[in-house]
């Protein structure tokens, strides 16, 4: 074991870089119980292994309700899900059999045929950005291009009308920009998208489209027992799940093919020759080695169960730290390193089990296009400014920078 004092978490330090001290922990306390930010103690499960298991326990349970901490239900622990009770039943918050039937009337919407019909639209809209900034010589990645990306693209699948998709980049921009904080600005835009997608779906309830919303009301009203308020709170976490995950996808993947020259350049080889595999494979290894989600989202024992030789109480809460799971030596070979070209790979940036993220495919499709489009269109991509000065969003679950500005010569673009 390392002789090392434990490092500080959730630190702006730790923000900046977490793998040393997620390496620590795998070392010396691989399920870790320790207060997080807001308070609350919760266990943190850093070794691939146990959070594999973690990840398929059935009797970790998503559903809030199974917190031990009575103040949950009155919005005091900091756990999320709990600001609007229309808002809570969805995804990421329930269990089977309630989670079975609301995935199955989704899932249609991320088959690897639907999200390949939809390929052309991302492609589209990965070029309209470009565009915009092109001739310019510089950027700022995130709030120019790897941001409205998802945004555009998931309002597109759900059916909100063009006119109003930038109504959604600003409310989105404010939960984002502010870690989905419960006060002033973010509250209003919650506020202000739950209206609008309860309105959407009144309208699409009137004249359907070929849209997911439209889909999911003709599922409730051919029997599927959906309600509005499940319809809404469905819409609102692939709204807000389906794009921030690709932001920092996008944003953490430019910033480590920036700081690794060496494979970027093997990359934009492959893609100049035409050839794909090293783009799908490189992809993967990105969401390995530096993904955009850094905790999966909350869990809560429904019993006493001992989990990496921890002890742990019904009730309490469980975090499966993916970001040190998916950079452990004893699954990985050179785990610290990027390899693009790595073949075993399964990594759990999209987690595992019942709760895999349903939108892995869309997330892939956009996560291929815009690396692709942006190496190929602007050759010559360059950090601006010290890397040091690059900052990172604070946040429990999600990991990804505030800005990452670039330049590059727009006569190549």
């Amino acid at each position: 074991m390392a002789t090392d004092p434990q490092p500080e978490l959730f630190t702006w330090e730790f923000a900046t870089d977490p793998y040393p001290a997620y390496a620590w922990l795998r070392e010396n306390s691989p399920v870790h119980k320790t207060a997080l930010p807001s308070g609350v103690e919760a266990w943190l499960v850093t070794r691939y292994a146990d959070a594999r298991q973690a990840l398929a326990d059935q009797r970790l349970s998503k559903n809030p309700a199974n917190h031990a901490e009575p103040a949950h239900a009155k919005g005091k622990t900091g756990i999320p899900g709990e600001r609007k009770a229309e808002l809570m039943t969805h995804l990421l918050n329930i269990d089977p059999p309630d989670h079975t039937r609301l995935r199955r009337l989704v899932s249609k919407a991320f088959t690897p045929r639907t999200v390949a019909e939809f390929a052309p639209r991302v492609q589209e809209l990965t070029d309209d950005l470009i565009d915009k900034f092109a001739a310019k010589g510089e950027a700022d990645l995130i709030h120019d291009f790897a941001f409205p990306l998802p945004i555009y693209a998931i309002c597109d699948l759900l059916g909100v009308p063009r006119e109003d998709q930038d109504d959604f980049r600003d409310w989105a921009g404010m939960m984002i920009r502010h870690g989905g904080g419960p006060r002033g600005g973010v509250a209003r835009s919650v506020k202000k998208m739950r209206n609008y997608l309860a309105e959407l779906i009144h309208r699409k309830r009137e004249n359907p489209g070929d849209d997911l919303i439209s889909h999911l009301i003709r599922a409730s009203d051919d029997g599927e027992h959906l309600t509005e308020n499940e319809a809404a709170a469905m819409a609102f976490i692939l709204l807000f799940a389906g794009f921030e995950t690709t932001v920092n996808l996008i944003g953490n993947g430019v910033h480590t093919l920036l700081q690794n020259p060496d494979q970027r350049a093997r990359l934009q080889e492959s893609l100049a020759a035409g050839e794909t595999g090293l783009l799908a494979t490189g992809v993967e290894e990105l969401l390995r080695y530096d993904g955009p989600v850094e905790l999966a989202t909350w869990r809560f024992a429904t019993e006493a169960l001992t989990l990496g030789g921890q002890d742990i109480a019904e009730g309490d809460p469980v975090l499966v730290v993916l970001a040190a799971a998916d950079r452990d030596p004893e699954r990985f070979t050179g785990a610290d390193t990027l390899d693009l070209s790595r073949s075993d790979n399964q990594h759990l940036g999209y987690g595992h089990g019942i709760h895999y993220c349903l939108g892995a495919p869309l997330a892939r499709l956009e996560g291929q296009t815009a690396l692709a489009t942006l190496l190929t269109r602007l050759p010559d991509l360059r950090l601006a400014g010290d890397p040091a000065d690059l900052r990172w969003r604070g946040g429990l679950i999600m990991r990804g920078l505030r800005t990452l500005p670039v330049e590059f010569d727009p006569e190549q673009s």
